[in-house]
């Protein structure tokens, strides 16, 4: 086979991972929801993971990212939908994919990444040998998603202004985000996703302990994404805040691809009237679209 069909068939088997994105979306996903109305067994989303594991196992070049993506939000479905994404490459400095990532947009839980990461720059600031005698109230309040302790840590730390003034040298403004409390259990909570990237990009470069990193649920092992992912290529590899109201989804943090080294990612998408795992099953399908990309020559 020569380098001219070498290169037709990489092109092809990129064109079937796009096209195979409305099947999954539009047809086997779907399926999967009305299965486990049915018979509401854990097993059946496990056989869903399964299948779109299988279905991209394909890998692709990041300009074939955005069309991979598109198409999921593009589906009759999500008509109403307020999305909001933003993909960046860490290491490269890189750009993958943008869609309203400056749209302000209720957060849900993404919200207690704000309080957590301020947390640890207030405790550095005043007492940094106190920082690993955090590590248990961080894990509570990130990977188990405890509303009570966001709370009562926001207030801990002096309220909202103090939250403000410890994240403005990660390069977060007064302008990026509305924060009515530390959980993320009021709707008038307001979050731009590039805000979220810019705060974990910069954590994930400046906090030498690690404890943020190792603080979000990971997909698949615990947290709360113990039951997402199993059985996928990002199994163990995507370390995330989940968010969760009424008509909002949200998933922010990081992912450890093999061919494209670390994404930092936020995903939202607000959209009353909708079902939860529909808009799941679409931040999942993004999420294995991202897993797969590969440097392109």
């Amino acid at each position: 086979m020569n380098r001219l069909q070498s290169k037709s068939l990489r092109w092809l088997r990129r064109m079937i991972v796009i096209a195979g994105l409305t099947i999954l979306v539009s047809i086997v996903t779907p399926t999967a929801r009305h299965a486990i109305a049915l018979n509401p067994d854990k097993s059946v989303v496990a056989s869903d993971a399964t299948l779109t594991s299988q279905l991209f196992d394909t890998r692709f070049c990041p300009s074939h990212l955005g069309n991979a993506i598109d198409t999921i939000l593009r589906q009759p479905q999500f008509a109403t939908a307020n999305w909001g994404i933003f993909i960046n490459a860490a290491a490269k400095q890189e750009t993958l994919y943008a869609y309203n990532a400056e749209a302000m947009l209720i957060p849900a839980s993404n919200i207690k990444l704000l309080t957590t990461a301020a947390a640890m720059q207030i405790i550095i600031q005043r007492n940094p040998d106190s920082l690993w005698e955090f590590r248990t109230e961080l894990n509570v309040i990130n990977r188990n998603s405890n509303n009570a302790r966001a709370d009562n840590l926001l207030q801990h730390i002096g309220g909202q202004t103090q939250v403000i003034m410890a994240l403005e040298p990660l390069g977060l403004h007064a302008n990026d985000f509305i924060q009515a409390d530390g959980s993320g259990l009021s709707r008038h909570n307001k979050l731009k996703p590039l805000a979220l990237v810019t705060l974990l990009k910069s954590m994930y470069d400046t906090d030498e302990s690690g404890l943020f990193y190792e603080s979000l649920p990971i997909g698949g092992v615990n947290g709360t994404l113990r039951d997402r992912f199993k059985g996928t290529a990002v199994q163990g590899r995507v370390h995330a805040k989940t968010g969760t109201l009424r008509g909002v989804r949200a998933l922010s943090g990081y992912l450890e691809t093999e061919g494209y080294g670390t994404l930092t990612f936020s995903i939202v998408v607000n959209q009353p009237g909708q079902s939860g795992r529909v808009m799941l099953d679409a931040i999942d399908a993004i999420v294995l679209n991202m897993s797969q990309l590969e440097e392109c020559g």
